[in-house]
């Protein structure tokens, strides 16, 4: 009878597997693109993405944060960290048996989070997340805003 390998956690904080969709944004070339989590917590996520990154690129995320992590309601927050490493999709599915057909042609990426502020609620729920197009310009309700006066802002760790 054999025992299963020991894995050690490095983690510092636990975290969820929730599939949500996300946008992306590189800080320090403004490229953009969208992807969705396997995994999420207050420190760190993966997810999946056909955005070209590198690691060590700084990022900001924006996604619906949910109740299981802030500890309160569902809120949309701007994450803001660096990619930790990138698992290419040969690499992926050598080491996982487990992946969808989705996550098959896209990147995996592990992002340390920093810091993240939260966003007020958009009026209408299908423009949770602003267009990603260079065929289009932002209309007044997608460029960025000022935060809300009383909005908690959570301080980069």
């Amino acid at each position: 009878m054999t025992n299963p390998p020991v894995v050690v956690e490095r983690r510092i904080g636990q975290r969820f597997a929730f599939n949500l969709p996300v946008s992306l944004r590189d800080v320090a070339t403004s490229a953009e693109g969208l992807g969705f989590t396997q995994d999420l917590g207050s420190r760190g996520a993966f997810l999946f993405t056909d955005m070209a990154l590198r690691e060590g690129a700084e990022v900001e995320l924006t996604l619906k944060m949910p109740s299981e992590i802030t500890l309160g309601q569902n809120m949309r927050v701007r994450c803001r960290g660096h990619v930790l490493r990138i698992i290419k999709p040969a690499d992926l599915t050598k080491s996982s048996e487990t992946l969808t057909k989705s996550s098959e042609t896209k990147i995996g990426v592990a992002v340390c989070l920093k810091g993240y502020e939260y966003l007020p609620e958009t009026e209408d729920g299908s423009a949770e997340f602003r267009r990603i197009s260079a065929l289009h310009s932002p209309c007044q309700e997608e460029r960025p805003t000022a935060p809300v006066s009383g909005s908690p802002r959570v301080a980069a760790h």
